[in-house]
């Protein structure tokens, strides 16, 4: 037995990355988070923090970042999070993450978050948001990502829009670096 200390992200760098070359489609990387609001996180309006939702997208659009791209993966940016209904404690909190854009080294991934009453199953849509991630390579560097593949309208819908989105960024970047 070695007492050598493993690093979280060492599981990641055994596997290779898919192709760079070679797009993938949004249905390859998809995921759906759950977890229940608990108490320990309420706000105080009673009703489930926005710094913990904010977590909860976050992990979720990571590990759909992460399939996408076969690599780690950090958060470079959250465009447009608003908290336009409440979660209230009890509820179930579901988080649908989906590629929307990739670029060379980046990917825009969309969350839509929903609560859902868990004895009911009724469910509303409380958030709609944009994370953008990058892939790192072996030494923490950014890495080339594959393609995305949109193959139903609102795929292609959500390509579009997550393409205006990123040149709204680069160009809010190219203006501070102006000034």
């Amino acid at each position: 037995m070695t007492n050598r200390m493993i690093r979280p992200v060492e599981i990641y760098l055994n596997t290779p990355p898919p192709d760079a070359d070679k797009p993938r489609p949004v249905r390859d990387s998809q995921v759906t988070f759950a977890d229940l609001a608990e108490p320990q996180s309420q706000n105080v309006a009673g009703t489930l923090f926005g710094g913990v939702l904010l977590g909860f997208i976050d992990r979720a659009a990571a590990f759909c970042a992460m399939k996408h791209a076969g690599r780690p993966v950090v958060t470079k940016s959250f465009d447009e999070v608003e908290f336009n209904e409440p979660i209230y404690i009890g509820e179930l909190v579901i988080a649908h993450a989906s590629v929307n854009f990739t670029g060379q080294t980046s990917m825009e991934i969309g969350v839509k978050v929903l609560a859902q009453n868990p004895i009911t199953g009724v469910e509303r849509h409380t958030n709609t948001c944009y994370a953008t991630f990058v892939a790192l390579d072996e030494n923490g560097r950014p890495a080339r990502v594959p393609g995305v593949i949109p193959e139903t309208d609102e795929e292609k819908r959500r390509n579009e829009a997550g393409r205006q989105r990123r040149e709204e960024r680069l160009n809010r970047r190219r203006k501070r670096s102006a000034s």
